[in-house]
């Protein structure tokens, strides 16, 4: 035999007819990458097994010192084995045990590698403690060093890491390669994987998250021999997140056909990509899920506190609830539980289609935030017979710079050049605030832009002629049928002109007679009562007073307090206590009283 065991003992009994030979007292052994010690040892020839029958103490001086004490080994020559029972291994760091290990070697009796069966356990303690239990571990030597080239752990292998990083797995079955002199490079794990990491808070970080993938199979690259580097899935996978509180029961689960990972200089995780097909849902008892799809994602890690960004990039697609989103690209930050779209993005809320340059969605608190090119779209509306400027069921445009959608309320706030329509009737202004379902609209202007509000009148042939007014502020609730205007306003129609501090407009009910279809769906003015320093203007005369009644069916006006005077170039001017006039005739009703008298200043020609 080359390189034969070498044995030293006393007491040795040996019969010389059978060829065996046993001793109860200690025998110290050497082979080529090994020696020892045992109490006790029985030789059978005709099967060539030594047995060390107690106390074994073996001490490997290979490139990967160790020592091993078993309560019994028995050395066998077919095949070349040495077999341990209840073995441990110490290894610096590092201790083993198993209920039994096979040593198999190879002709010069180096160790080609081990067998360890039966309650399989694995402790490395430093920086980071870990521990691996398993059925079974395969050590395979490599044959010019002697050194590890692979550690296999197979049947239900359980992996357990405490310290700056807390970790938990399972698997089938995990693989180690090393390299040079036991240096670990990389690892698979394979066989319903699932390997779950517990983050640690920092200080002044958020809530931090447990973080868990399960895979048919992961890939792990390692650097200088114990720190994770990255990390590559194979087949189905995906990843858990939830909260590290059990009294939070939010979960967002993360899926894709192949996941990679990236860890930083700690071995902590700092990114992940998944791509084709990725998919996030997040759940909530007692609401909708919230599902996103697009072609891939990454998602950016922070140490201590699990996810800081999800970045999800190519179709991109949202749900929550009746909220539909979808864009170029999305970035989630848990933190604020914003999404920002960019990439000609689109929402759909309800009934309220909405697009612009960049959308921030606020999953906390339902709000929308819009910026630039904003155009939103509410449709599916019912015609509201007792309405009026908004009282149709055709849809309501709106464009601006900028909007803040809040979801409850249905209140949208549109700002920067804003413009709302429906039909013929039109309001313009810096910052429009449009209620959806109270069909109410708040308008304000600026100090550069006045907020413009276009209505009809019809007269009795029906012919419909615009009315623009202009003003300060606008409010208006379609139940009400009354637009308030207040500050500087102007109502500018065919021939005649109104300003007043203030003015009430009163809308036609919709529901009312009307020439056409086309008519019934404008704003059609049927009073307005104006205060404040009023100003009336028509071709060749205008009127002076503090309040003003006007009646569209009549096209009357009747103005009072100031007291009122109309001046004109034929009649001169008149005042009185209340002037009643119309538009298209040059009659002028004068009433007085004994403290104001009517007075009439005519132009005599020279």
């Amino acid at each position: 035999m080359k390189d034969p065991i070498h044995l030293k003992t006393t007491g040795l009994t040996f019969n010389q007819k059978t060829g065996n030979a046993s001793t109860k007292e200690k025998v110290e052994f050497e082979i080529p990458q090994a020696n020892g010690s045992a109490i006790g040892a029985t030789y059978v020839a005709n099967t060539s097994v030594l047995t060390l029958e107690s106390h074994v103490n073996i001490v490997f001086n290979s490139t990967m010192p160790a020592r091993v004490t078993a309560t019994r080994a028995a050395i066998k020559k077919n095949p070349q084995v040495v077999v341990l029972d209840l073995p441990h291994v110490e290894n610096g760091a590092q201790r083993s045990q198993a209920e039994k290990a096979t040593i198999f070697l190879r002709p010069d009796n180096s160790v080609d590698h081990v067998l360890a069966t039966g309650d399989v356990r694995v402790e490395a303690s430093g920086t980071q403690n870990t521990q691996v239990r398993a059925a079974q571990l395969d050590l395979l030597m490599m044959s010019h060093s002697g050194s590890l080239r692979t550690a296999t752990f197979s049947g239900d292998v359980q992996m357990e890491s405490s310290g700056a990083q807390r970790a938990e797995g399972t698997a089938g079955r995990v693989i180690l390669n090393f390299s040079g002199k036991n240096v670990l490079t990389t690892a698979r794990t394979e066989e319903n994987v699932k390997l779950v990491a517990h983050q640690t808070p920092a200080s002044g970080s958020a809530a931090p998250q447990d973080i868990e993938l399960t895979a048919a199979a992961v890939d792990f690259v390692v650097a200088d021999g114990s720190r994770l580097q990255r990390a590559e899935t194979s087949g189905a996978a995906q990843i858990a997140i939830q909260p590290a509180a059990a009294d939070t029961p939010q979960r967002t689960l993360v899926t894709a056909d192949k996941f990679q990972a990236h860890f930083d200089n700690l071995g902590q995780l700092a990114s992940v990509h998944g791509a084709p097909e990725a998919r996030i849902v997040t759940t909530n008892p007692g609401q909708h899920d919230r599902v996103s799809t697009s072609e891939m994602l990454d998602a950016s890690f922070r140490p201590g506190s699990g996810i800081e960004a999800i970045i999800q990039q190519g179709s991109v697609v949202y749900v929550d609830a009746e909220r539909k989103a979808w864009a170029d690209r999305a970035r989630y930050t848990p933190a604020d539980q914003v999404l920002v779209l960019a990439g000609s993005p689109r929402v759909v809320d309800g009934s309220m289609t909405t697009t612009a340059r960049s959308m921030r969605l606020n999953r906390a608190t339902g709000d929308a935030f819009a910026d630039g090119d904003v155009k939103s779209t509410y449709s599916d509306l019912k015609s509201q017979p007792n309405g009026a400027l908004l009282a149709s069921s055709s849809p309501i445009h709106v464009t601006a710079r900028a909007m803040l959608a809040h979801r409850s309320p249905a209140v949208a706030d549109y700002t920067g050049n804003a413009r709302l329509w429906q039909d013929a009737n039109i309001v313009e202004a810096p910052s429009i605030r449009f209620d959806r379902d109270q069909r109410s609209v708040i308008a304000q202007a600026s100090a550069s832009q006045m907020v413009s509000t276009v209505l009809v009148q019809a007269d009795k042939s029906g012919k419909v002629t615009p009315v623009t007014i202009t003003s300060s502020r606008l409010t208006y609730a379609d139940n009400e049928r009354k637009a308030h205007f207040d500050g500087a306003v102007q109502a500018k129609g065919a021939d005649v002109t109104i300003n007043a501090n203030q003015m009430d407009v009163y809308l036609q009910r919709r529901g009312q007679s009307a020439a056409t279809q086309a008519l019934a769906a404008t704003g059609r003015v049927d009073h307005i009562v104006a205060t404040g320093r009023v100003l009336i203007s028509q071709p060749g005369r205008h009127a002076t007073g503090n309040q003003l009644v006007y009646t569209s069916a009549e096209d009357k006006f009747v103005l009072t307090g100031g007291p009122p005077s109309i001046f004109d170039a034929e009649h001169g001017k008149i005042t009185g206590v209340s002037l009643t006039f119309f538009r298209h005739d040059d009659r002028v009703l004068v009433e007085g009283n004994d403290t104001s008298p009517t007075v009439t200043q005519t132009r005599v020609a020279r």
